[in-house]
């Protein structure tokens, strides 16, 4: 019995250093979170700005030939997938990486006819070890990316589709509602619709020529759409974390109560056990 009373005692020892970790591991998840929703705010002057000059030039010009505004058939189709480096955020790369995985099976019939392009260690991971190969990877963003940082993967998907590398190129990423919701997207971002803008448009002046600046303005645009998802994408890891290690910690607690309890019992039995063999051994010497 005592042997169970001590192994009951250290499961409790451990469960609450476990607690401790995952209250940490959620504190500061929620801290990451708060600033990871400022800089995705931070970052939509800039995107709206370019939306409204491509409007602008959309709706002033006519004739205007790109080959990221003109469908064509998408022989090959790309997909940037943007997932975490790092585990302990529930169902956060699970969810995107399964999305995926349906749109492939669904969409091909042979891996000829798509292309990957991955953000995130466990994305790269886990088309690896299915054999899918990646085209370009990016590993070990910060939890406040700059752009930077992924410029690579974005302009090498972009300019494969302009280049015709790639037909269409898709944005597969976790959309952001909040700390309790992260919706899996597979959002097509080329070939790009017609760009529209709430508001009024402010009249430009196009110097060589509008054509000239949308061929320089449209990849900068879809950079920044790219850009915009990775802090979006960034922003519900950290919100998937916060709540994964928040459940953690009730669970542990539920579980240190439930020991606790149980260590109680194991103890009384224990003491209710003492008290009857004294009691026996002063009947048997009286007698």
């Amino acid at each position: 019995m005592a042997k169970g009373i001590r192994e009951i005692k250290r499961q409790i020892k451990s469960t609450q250093n476990t607690r401790q970790i995952t209250k940490a591991m959620e504190m500061v998840a929620a801290s990451k979170l708060r600033r990871a929703q400022e800089k995705a705010e931070a970052a939509r002057p800039y995107s709206d700005k370019l939306r409204e000059v491509v409007a602008s030039i959309a709706s002033s010009s006519t004739g205007i030939r790109h080959p990221m505004l003109e469908k064509r058939p998408a022989r090959k189709t790309a997909y940037l997938v943007i997932t975490s480096d790092r585990g302990l955020a529930g169902g956060y790369n699970a969810n995107i990486l399964r999305r995926v995985s349906n749109e492939l099976r669904d969409r091909h019939t042979s891996p000829d006819e798509y292309v990957l392009y991955v953000i995130g260690r466990k994305g790269r991971d886990y088309f690896r070890r299915r054999g899918i190969p990646v085209a370009e990877t990016v590993t070990d963003l910060s939890d406040s990316p700059s752009f930077a940082d992924i410029k690579a993967v974005a302009a090498r998907a972009v300019q494969d589709y302009e280049l015709g590398h790639s037909d269409a190129l898709y944005l597969c990423y976790n959309q952001f509602i909040n700390a309790l919701t992260q919706i899996p997207q597979v959002e097509s971002l080329l070939p790009m619709e017609p760009v529209s803008f709430d508001g009024a448009l402010q009249s430009y002046e196009f110097e060589p020529s509008a054509e000239t600046v949308l061929g320089e303005l449209l990849p900068r645009y879809a950079e920044t759409l790219i850009y915009k998802a990775v802090l979006e994408g960034k922003a519900s890891e950290l919100g998937a974390k916060m709540t994964a290690m928040g459940a953690a910690t009730k669970n542990a607690s539920k579980l240190i109560n439930e020991y606790t309890l149980t260590y109680n019992r194991a103890r009384q039995a224990a003491i209710t056990q003492e008290i009857t063999e004294i009691v026996a051994g002063a009947s048997a010497a009286q007698s």
